[in-house]
């Protein structure tokens, strides 16, 4: 065998051994297993107050968002990283009723495994219901502290290290200097 061929066989092995560990990472769940709860903004600010967190970060999201979509990986991996230490996710789907479905398998296909919502009252209530600062622009993330006092807020895509950064500030954590993607 050449070297050249060494090295890309030993290459293939280990690019094949990290995409495997990567899967082990990830969480199996099954569709039937996502629970996914009507809510409205009334029954999402007393969720965070009843939380017993120390930070509560809850997304608005819709399963048609493109940006929503986009930084979901992240924000799971937040989610996991951070529950042991007190943070509480609340994942709020805008999407309809009829695409409840469409939602819980989106979920399942994430790795969520932790209770998620689904917006049931129109949408100008939801919006204003949870703070006059949200536009209704999607996607929507607002970061709470324990007390259920209104930390953070802002409207778009954000990434793991954006999320770790907000997130480790209102639990008081040191984040790592490269912040990256796990």
């Amino acid at each position: 065998m050449t070297v050249i061929r060494k090295k890309i066989t030993v290459g293939a092995v280990l690019c094949l051994g990290g995409w495997l560990a990567v899967c082990a990472l990830a969480k199996t769940v099954r569709v039937e297993d996502v629970r996914v709860t009507p809510v409205t903004a009334a029954d999402i600010q007393k969720a965070v107050r009843d939380s017993g967190a120390k930070a509560v970060l809850v997304n608005m999201w819709a399963t048609w968002c493109g940006p929503c979509r986009e930084e979901f990986p992240g924000l799971v991996s937040v989610a996991h990283k951070y529950q042991a230490q007190g943070l509480k996710v609340l994942l709020v789907s805008a999407d309809s009723a009829a695409d409840l479905p469409a939602v819980k398998k989106f979920l399942a296909e994430r790795g969520v495994e932790f209770p998620a919502y689904l917006k049931a009252e129109k949408d100008q209530e939801f919006i204003d219901g949870m703070g006059k600062q949200w536009t209704g622009a999607l996607p929507a993330t607002f970061l709470f502290d324990g007390t259920g006092k209104l930390r953070d807020f802002w409207e778009g895509e954000a990434t793991f290290s954006v999320f770790t950064q907000k997130v480790a500030k209102v639990l008081g954590k040191q984040i790592e200097p490269t912040g990256g993607t796990p």
